[in-house]
This record gives C-alpha cells, sequence and structure tokens, in this order.
C-alpha cells in the first residue's frame, strides 16, 4: 500500500510499540530552517478515489487524509517515534489491557465544534462498522467487542469507553504489542458524526477534520486545492495551503517539474528519465531516494480455479524472472523472496523463496491437472512502468502455457477488483506495493493476508482466511513485553515463511526504493519530505526562505 517507512528507522522505533509508561504529549520539532507560507503543487496521473480516513488506503490519498485529521497518537516528523498528538498523554494498566487517554483540550473540528472523547469512540467504531466497507477493522481487532461489531451482530464496542469528554479508555481482550501505532493510523481519525451523517454517504468528498490543513475545493478529475486550518492546535504546518493536480502522464510532470511549474511529481520518476535526471548536474537536489519496508508482489486469488490449487500458486512463483523485471525499473529495487521486505524484524533470512525454474513450473501445472495451461487476467495500474512490468508477467505466464490478458486500470479501480472476491484472479501491486504502516511485521499480515482483511473493500486479495494463522497471529500480538521481543519476531518469521510454504498466496516480486522528484525550492525536516509513515509529510514540508 500505502505509506513509506525509512528502514533505518524501524529497529529502535519497534521499542516504542512494546513500552506503556505513561507519556506527556510533545509537539515534533523540524530540521532546518522553515520558511513560513506559500504553497506547492503536487501532480498525479489518477484521480483521490476518497478522502475518508475510515476507507482511504492507497499511497495517493494516504498522506492528504493524515493532513486533514487528527488522532490520538501520531509519529514525531521525520521519525517512526510515537508520539501523544490529539491526545495529552496516556497510561496503561499493568496487565497491558486498559489504555486510558486524556484528550488535549480545546482541539476543534473545522466546523468550529470541540472535539470530545465520543467522537474518538465513534470514529473507530465506524471504522471497524462494516456497513463503513473500510479496509481498516482488522487492525481494531485487540479491542473489546471489535469481532462482534466486524460479523455485524453488534453496532457499539464496550472496549471503547467515553469516560467523560476528555477522557476516553480502551480495553483489550489481550495485550496488544502494536496498539499505540494502529492509533497513529488514519484509520484511527477523529471524525464529526453530524459531518457524516450530512454528507450522506459522501463524507469522503466532503471532509472535516481537524488536521494540520482543510479541502477548499476538488474538481473531480482536475484538481483539489488544501488550505492551511487556521485553529489547527500544533505549531505546523509551514505552508499555506498545497494543490494536487490530476490528469498528466508521469514523464510530463517530470518535464514541469524541470521547468518549475510544479514541486512534486507524485507517481515517480519513470524509469526513462531516472538515469538521465540523476546524471543531470543542473537536476541536483530534486531526487529523493529513500529506503523503505516495501513489498511489491503478485496477489493470487485463492478462491478462483485453478488457483486454489497449492500446485498452481506454486508454479506461478517458479514462473517469474524477478532479475529481468527489476532491470525494467533500472535495479532500483532487490528481488523479494517472501513477503516480508529484508530489514524488517522477522524476515527470515534462512528462506531462499522459491526458485526461477521454468520446467519444475509445467511439471507443477502438470500435477495439478492443467498441463496445457489456461487463461486468466491479470490487473495492474495504468501509471508506468506498470503495464510494461505486467507484459513481463505476462510473457513469463506465457512460457509456462497461461496465458494472461492484462487489465491496465487507474489505481481506484484496481483497488476496486481486488476488494472484491470474485473479481480479479491476478494483481500486479506496482504501484501500490505493501508499504509498512508502521515498523512491525504484523503489519503485513493482517490487513494484507489474514482473515480481517479478506473482506468486501479489504486489502488481502488473495482472499485466504487461514485460522491456523490467525491464532499464531494473534499469539504473536499477545506478546508485548519487551524481554519477548525475539521470540515474538520468532513467532512471525515462522509464520510468514509457513505462508509461503504452505499457501503461496503471493508472487513476492521485489522490494523497492522510494524515488520521487521534487523541485530545489521545497524543504522540509532535513530536507526529506517523504516521511517515515508517510509517503509525503505535507504539515511539514517548506519553501526554502
Amino acid at each position: 500500500m500505502h505509506p513509506s517507512l525509512r528502514t533505518a528507522t524501524a529497529a529502535a522505533a519497534l521499542a516504542l510499540a512494546f513500552a506503556a509508561p505513561p507519556v506527556r504529549a510533545e509537539e515534533p520539532g523540524q530540521g532546518g530552517t522553515a520558511h513560513q507560507g506559500g504553497t506547492v503543487v503536487v501532480t498525479y496521473k489518477d484521480d483521490i478515489a476518497t478522502l475518508d480516513p475510515a476507507v482511504g488506503y492507497d499511497w495517493q490519498n494516504w498522506s492528504m487524509i493524515n493532513s486533514l485529521f487528527s488522532r490520538l497518537m501520531d509519529y514525531r516528523p521525520g521519525t517512526a517515534e510515537l508520539v501523544p498528538s490529539l491526545a495529552d498523554g496516556y497510561d496503561v494498566s499493568p496487565d497491558g489491557k486498559t489504555y486510558t487517554f486524556r484528550l488535549h483540550p480545546g482541539v476543534k473540528f473545522t466546523n468550529g465544534r470541540e472535539i470530545v472523547a465520543g467522537d474518538v469512540k465513534y470514529s473507530i467504531e465506524r471504522a471497524v462498522n462494516p456497513k463503513t466497507q473500510g479496509p481498516g477493522a482488522g487492525f481494531f481487532h485487540s479491542i473489546v467487542g471489535a469481532d462482534k461489531m466486524t460479523d455485524g451482530s453488534a453496532q457499539m464496542m464496550p472496549g471503547i469507553e467515553a469516560v467523560d469528554d476528555h477522557t476516553v479508555r480502551f480495553h483489550l481482550v489481550q495485550p496488544d504489542a502494536t496498539f499505540l501505532n494502529v492509533l497513529a493510523l488514519d484509520f484511527a481519525s477523529a471524525v464529526p458524526k453530524e459531518a457524516v451523517d450530512a454528507a450522506n454517504g459522501d463524507f469522503g468528498k466532503h471532509p472535516v477534520g481537524s488536521g494540520a490543513f482543510m479541502l477548499k475545493d476538488w474538481t473531480i478529475g482536475q484538481k483539489l486545492t488544501f488550505a492551511r486550518n487556521p485553529d489547527y492546535f500544533k505549531a505546523r504546518p509551514n505552508l499555506d495551503g498545497f494543490t494536487v493536480e490530476i490528469g498528466q502522464e508521469p514523464l510530463v510532470n517530470i518535464l514541469r517539474l524541470q521547468k518549475g511549474e510544479i514541486d512534486i511529481a507524485g507517481d515517480g520518476i519513470p524509469p526513462a528519465e531516472y538515469l538521465k535526471m540523476k546524471n543531470d548536474p543542473a537536476m541536483a537536489g530534486t531526487i529523493v531516494d529513500r529506503g523503505q519496508l516495501e513489498t511489491s508482489y503478485i496477489t493470487i486469488n485463492t478462491t478462483l480455479k485453478p488457483f486454489d490449487d497449492l500446485r498452481v500458486r506454486q508454479a506461478l512463483n517458479m514462473a517469474i524472472n524477478k532479475e529481468r523485471i527489476i532491470r525494467i525499473i533500472n535495479g532500483r529495487a532487490t528481488p523479494a523472496t517472501q513477503v516480508l521486505p529484508p530489514l524488517m524484524p522477522g524476515y527470515d533470512k534462512d528462506y531462499a523463496g522459491y526458485p526461477y525454474d521454468v520446467a519444475k513450473a509445467k511439471a507443477l501445472l502438470k500435477e495439478a491437472g492443467v498441463p496445457d495451461g489456461f487463461t486468466t487476467t491479470l490487473y495492474a495500474m495504468n501509471a508506468d512502468p506498470n503495464p510494461r512490468i505486467a507484459q513481463a508477467i505476462q510473457q513469463d505466464l506465457a512460457a509456462v502455457g497461461i496465458k494472461a490478458e492484462i487489465k491496465a486500470e487507474a489505481q481506484a479501480q484496481v483497488i476496486e477488483a481486488g476488494g472484491t472476491k470474485a473479481s480479479a484472479p491476478l494483481i500486479w501491486s506496482g504501484g501500490m506495493g505493501w508499504i509498512a504502516d508502521f515498523p512491525d511485521p504484523s503489519d503485513f499480515y493482517g490487513p494484507i493476508l489474514g482473515c480481517g482483511g479478506a473482506t468486501q473493500g479489504g486489502w488481502n486479495w488473495t482472499w485466504l482466511c487461514d485460522k491456523g494463522y490467525e491464532a499464531e497471529a494473534t499469539k504473536a500480538d499477545a506478546m508485548s513485553e519487551p524481554s519477548q521481543k525475539d521470540a515474538r519476531y520468532a513467532v512471525w518469521r515462522g509464520l510468514f515463511t509457513k505462508i509461503m510454504t504452505e499457501s503461496a498466496p503471493w508472487v513476492p516480486v521485489f522490494n523497492e526504493r522510494r524515488v520521487v522528484a521534487k523541485s530545489k525550492r521545497m524543504g522540509g525536516p532535513d530536507e526529506i519530505y517523504i516521511d517515515p509513515t508517510e509517503v509525503i509529510d505535507y504539515p511539514s514540508i517548506f519553501i526554502k526562505g
């Protein structure tokens, strides 16, 4: 998916996920000298699907949603360090099952109303409610009553308690090592019920939040205009606003950036332009190149024939020439052997994955009863280089007898197909490869391989739901004590290796670096505007003075 995470901070940040002392909120500082004011222009090829925090979950809208809303927890800019945000602080019970948060007083929604604890309760229950058709419900599984709300048998979660207007308490069914991270996700953003009701099902186009910015205008298919929230309760943002322009090809946007017409080419640098820009002295300072906890992969719909046969899925894993695909993106990635990226705790260094072996792939297809192959459909995002990568995958599959029709569509359409059980047999995730929401291996399971994500509108496009895997994941998440850290990672390591060997619902293809082009006038904390937990940290970036 979505928000990027710099690998260098991952291991250190995990200690914060396990720690649970009382904490006071701090206003994150900024590196460098920020010039106050001005606006920037960001471009994307495809329109934004939604700005509803309970629904939006792709790398385009995630950062915009984050800038529009506030959450109990957040990350210190430029790091993966958790700090209280909408909360002034919190306490955790000795058994790790009760979290009590004190809200920062006087924080207002942009409709003028003060945020109270009941808004936090309503917002998270809304995110979990299946009627919302959002992909984030699985993250809140440890809260008492989440299971009943998820299955539709309850409309409220007793595990979220509005003690008074400024105190909200969470009761968990078990300790959860990632709970504070979950409360920093966009899905945990506070929204006003009256604005959701007034939008009549279209809150994603008419968002009302309490974040650094607010949406001023959205012309569908053309542009979105954001303005600084004058009532924001923190010192940021630096900008007066930003504009997101829609509809031009990535190559055109790079040319516009070189002419000084735009500030961020949001779709990245097309491979054909990357080396040219990198070697051009005039473009020095315009390329932001960051490592990230990311895996790009092919999802296999395990509910559709013949993909319901493990041998077919294993054959797909052996049919793909990953090195050739990486050459299409100028080597800006390494071959992936498994679900987790290499620098994520829990990565299995001893697991080599499936080899590229055409002969063995053909033999497995024969064993599965499809010796002559079959016809299928491969979905891919239509922004370069994804159609070309899809064509390379198509050629690899053809070499073992599988004829794949490519459907190259806008990101929103691919996401919709993936989240509909019978729609998409295969999806190349490029442009939507999974980027860590937070630096913990559990984030590569629950939303994309767990039962919680295998729902209408979810992101588990394999539709795999294995109760045995769920039990092991639950066991790992319950190991919240710092002394259990290594044992916890060992459980995750074993689970992800088992998923690939026993189920093979993915073809992991590569682990990609995040490479984006920016104008020379733009700054940010230590010149970084790609934040560890956001694709773009809009509140932190600034125009150099």
